[in-house]
C-alpha cells in the first residue's frame, strides 16, 4: 500500500513539474509594457535618450517610479528631409500659418540674385511628388555675399536681408506670401566691412516711434570689438543709426549667432562673453534694440568649442517667454540650458546628443510652447568620414529628467558630408557659417541643411512623426511621407 502510494505522488509531482519544465511548453510569455512599445518599431535612426547620451530605453524608473509623465513622455518619431530642388549656402528658412516654407538659395535667382525657395504643399502632402519648389524672390537686387531670410513670428511678413560686397546692407519684404516684394531700402552704414548679419522681430512698441505692429532689429559684424545693431519701428522702411549690441566696454567680438524676438517684446542674441571672448553670454534687449545686457551662459563645466563657429551661442525664447541657449562646449558636443528670468540666471547645462555621436557642428535652436525645444546640428559617430543631420527635441524642459528625442534626417548611406573630416569645426560647402532651425504653426520643427554630396543642394529636415511643440499638451504631429534622396 505505502509503494502504491508513493508511485501516485510520484506520478503528482512529475506531472505537476512536466507543465514548467517540458521542452513542448509553448505557453505565451507575457511581458510588461513600456512607454516605448509603438505599433511600429523604432527606427535606427531615433534615439529616446536622457542628458549625457543615457539611453531612455534602458532607464526610466527611479525608484520605482517612471519619470515619463505628463509631457514628458515618449512619441514615436522618425526623421526625414526633403529637397528643394536647388543649392543652397548658410541657409536661413521660415514658415507661415499658411504652411508655406521657404530657405534661402544663393545666387540661383533672377539674374543672379538670391532665390528666396518657396516649397508648397509639404505640410498635407500624403506622397512626395505632391510639394513643389519654386523661387518666388523679387530678383531685384544683385546677389548679396549673405543672403538672410525671416519670417515674422506675429504676423508672418517675410524679410529679405541681403549683403552686398561686404560693405552694405539692404531690406525687402512681403506680406502677400512672396507674391509681391517692397523695393530695396538700405539698413546700414557703409561700413568697409560687414558681415553675419542677422534679423528678428517682436512685439516691442515704442510709445513715441512704432507705426507697425511689431519692431525689426539686425544685428552685425563690422569689425568693432563687438555687433552693430539697427531697429526699424516701420516694419522695415526706415532703420536707427547704429549702435553698439552689447554693452559700451564689451569685448566679445563682432560676430554673433542669430537674434529672435519674445511675446513679451525682448530681443536676445548669443555669442562670446565681454571679458575678451571667455565663456558664452546671451544678450538682451528690452528697449528694441537700443541698449544691450550681457548674461553669462554656465559654461564652467562644459567649456566652449574652439572652432571656425566657436563664437556662436544660440538663443530661443518659448510662448511663456522662457529663454532657452544651446552651445557648442569643448569637446565638441552640444549643451543646453535654459532661464526662466529672462536670461538672469540658469539651469545647469545638460549634454543633448545621442548615444555615438562623438562630434557635432552648427547649433542652431528654437521654441514653441512653454519648455519645448528643438535643436538642430550635424553630428559625426565615426570621426568625421560622414557627418548627419540631427533634429533634438524636448517636451518638457523643466523636468527634473527631461526626455530627449532625437532623430537623424538621413541614412547613413545618404550623409550630408563624406569628403570633409573637420565639417562640423569648420567652413563646410553648403553649410558655411551657420543653418537654421524654426517651429511652424503646427508645432512640426524644420531645419535648414545643405546636402554636401548631391551638390549643396538645400533640404528641409523635419520629424516625419513626432511629438508636436506647438498646444497645451503635447500630441502627435500628422505623418508626413518618408522624403530623402528621391527628392534630390
Amino acid at each position: 500500500m505505502q509503494q502504491k502510494a508513493v508511485a501516485v505522488v510520484f506520478l503528482f509531482v512529475f506531472s505537476s513539474l512536466a507543465g514548467c519544465l517540458g521542452p513542448e511548453d509553448n505557453r505565451t510569455k507575457i511581458d510588461e509594457q513600456t512607454p516605448f512599445d509603438f505599433a511600429s518599431p523604432i527606427p535606427s535612426t531615433t534615439f529616446y535618450h536622457f542628458d549625457g547620451a543615457r539611453n531612455a530605453t534602458d532607464f526610466y524608473n527611479v525608484n520605482g517610479t517612471s519619470v515619463l509623465y505628463g509631457n514628458n513622455i515618449p512619441i514615436f518619431s522618425e526623421g526625414t528631409y526633403y529637397g528643394i530642388g536647388t543649392t543652397t549656402f548658410e541657409p536661413t528658412i521660415g514658415v507661415t500659418q499658411a504652411g508655406n516654407v521657404y530657405m534661402t538659395s544663393w545666387g540661383t535667382g533672377n539674374g543672379g540674385s538670391t532665390a528666396i525657395i518657396k516649397c508648397e504643399g509639404m505640410l498635407e502632402m500624403n506622397t512626395i511628388t505632391e510639394y513643389s519648389c519654386a523661387d518666388s524672390g523679387p530678383g531685384v537686387v544683385p546677389n548679396s555675399n549673405d543672403p538672410y531670410l525671416y519670417v515674422d513670428l506675429w504676423n508672418d511678413r517675410l524679410m529679405k536681408f541681403d549683403m552686398h560686397a561686404l560693405a552694405v546692407m539692404t531690406v525687402q519684404y512681403s506680406d502677400n506670401e512672396a507674391a509681391t516684394w517692397s523695393p530695396p531700402t538700405e539698413a546700414t552704414s557703409p561700413y568697409a566691412l560687414q558681415d553675419h548679419q542677422t534679423i528678428a522681430s517682436s512685439p516691442y512698441q515704442d510709445s513715441l516711434l512704432s507705426i507697425h505692429d511689431t519692431t525689426f532689429v539686425y544685428c552685425v559684424n563690422t569689425q568693432f570689438p563687438h555687433p552693430l545693431c539697427s531697429t526699424s519701428f516701420d516694419g522695415g522702411n526706415l532703420w536707427t543709426p547704429e549702435v553698439p549690441g552689447a554693452p559700451t566696454d564689451c569685448d566679445s567680438g563682432g560676430l554673433t549667432g542669430h537674434i529672435i524676438g519674445s511675446n513679451n517684446g525682448n530681443f536676445y542674441r548669443g555669442n562670446r562673453g565681454c571679458n575678451g571672448g571667455e565663456g558664452y553670454s546671451i544678450y538682451r534687449s528690452i528697449d528694441g534694440g537700443m541698449s544691450w545686457t550681457e548674461h553669462p551662459l554656465p559654461t564652467e563645466t562644459t567649456g566652449t568649442a574652439e572652432t571656425w563657429n566657436f563664437e556662436e551661442a544660440q538663443v530661443a525664447a518659448d510662448s511663456e517667454d522662457n529663454v532657452h541657449a544651446m552651445w557648442m562646449g569643448f569637446d565638441n558636443m552640444p549643451y543646453y540650458s535654459y532661464s526662466h528670468d529672462e536670461g538672469g540666471t540658469w539651469s545647469n547645462p545638460i549634454m543633448v546628443a545621442p548615444p555615438g555621436v562623438n562630434g557635432t557642428g552648427f547649433p542652431t535652436i528654437a521654441a514653441g510652447s512653454e519648455g519645448r525645444v528643438a535643436m538642430g546640428y550635424i553630428g559625426t559617430t565615426n570621426g568625421g568620414l560622414t557627418w548627419n543631420g540631427y533634429m533634438t527635441v524636448i517636451t518638457d524642459s523643466f523636468n527634473e529628467n527631461p526626455l530627449l528625442t532625437t532623430v537623424v534626417v538621413n541614412l547613413p548611406d545618404d550623409p550630408l558630408e563624406n569628403d570633409k573630416q573637420d565639417c562640423g569645426y569648420d567652413r563646410c560647402g553648403g553649410f558655411g557659417d551657420f543653418i537654421d532651425i524654426v517651429v511652424g504653426p503646427d508645432g512640426r520643427p524644420w531645419l535648414g541643411l545643405a546636402h554636401n554630396p548631391a551638390g549643396a543642394i538645400g533640404i528641409f529636415g523635419t520629424f516625419a512623426e513626432g511629438p508636436s511643440l506647438r498646444g497645451d499638451t503635447v500630441a502627435a504631429l500628422m505623418p508626413l511621407p518618408l522624403g530623402g534622396p528621391g527628392t534630390l
